[in-house]
């Protein structure tokens, strides 16, 4: 094994230690698939490029951060949840 790759193994470990500890409730299983989703046969994979798809998985996945939602539409959510007020308010503006 060359250093170079021993270099690429050496960061493949580390970074699959970084997911895991950055989203423990992921399973190894989900990390590997997702961040191969789009290759066909990884048998032949190079390590560096193993290492370049993980890298590109971990980026996604740190850039996906839940935001909160804004008060205006958080209301608008509440007020879609209760709409049986509204239904009572119409019934009682008919009689």
């Amino acid at each position: 094994m060359s250093k170079k790759t021993n270099s690429h193994f050496t960061q493949i470990t580390s970074l699959l230690n970084d997911l895991h500890k950055s989203y423990p409730t992921y399973n190894m299983g989900r990390h590997l698939s997702t961040a191969l989703e789009g290759y066909g046969d990884v048998w032949g994979m190079a390590d560096k490029e193993l290492l370049y798809s993980l890298n590109k998985y971990k980026t996604e996945l740190d850039l996906d951060i839940p935001h909160p939602l804004d008060i205006d539409v958080q209301d608008i959510i509440q007020q879609g949840m209760n709409l049986d007020n509204i239904l009572e308010d119409n019934e009682e503006e008919e009689y």
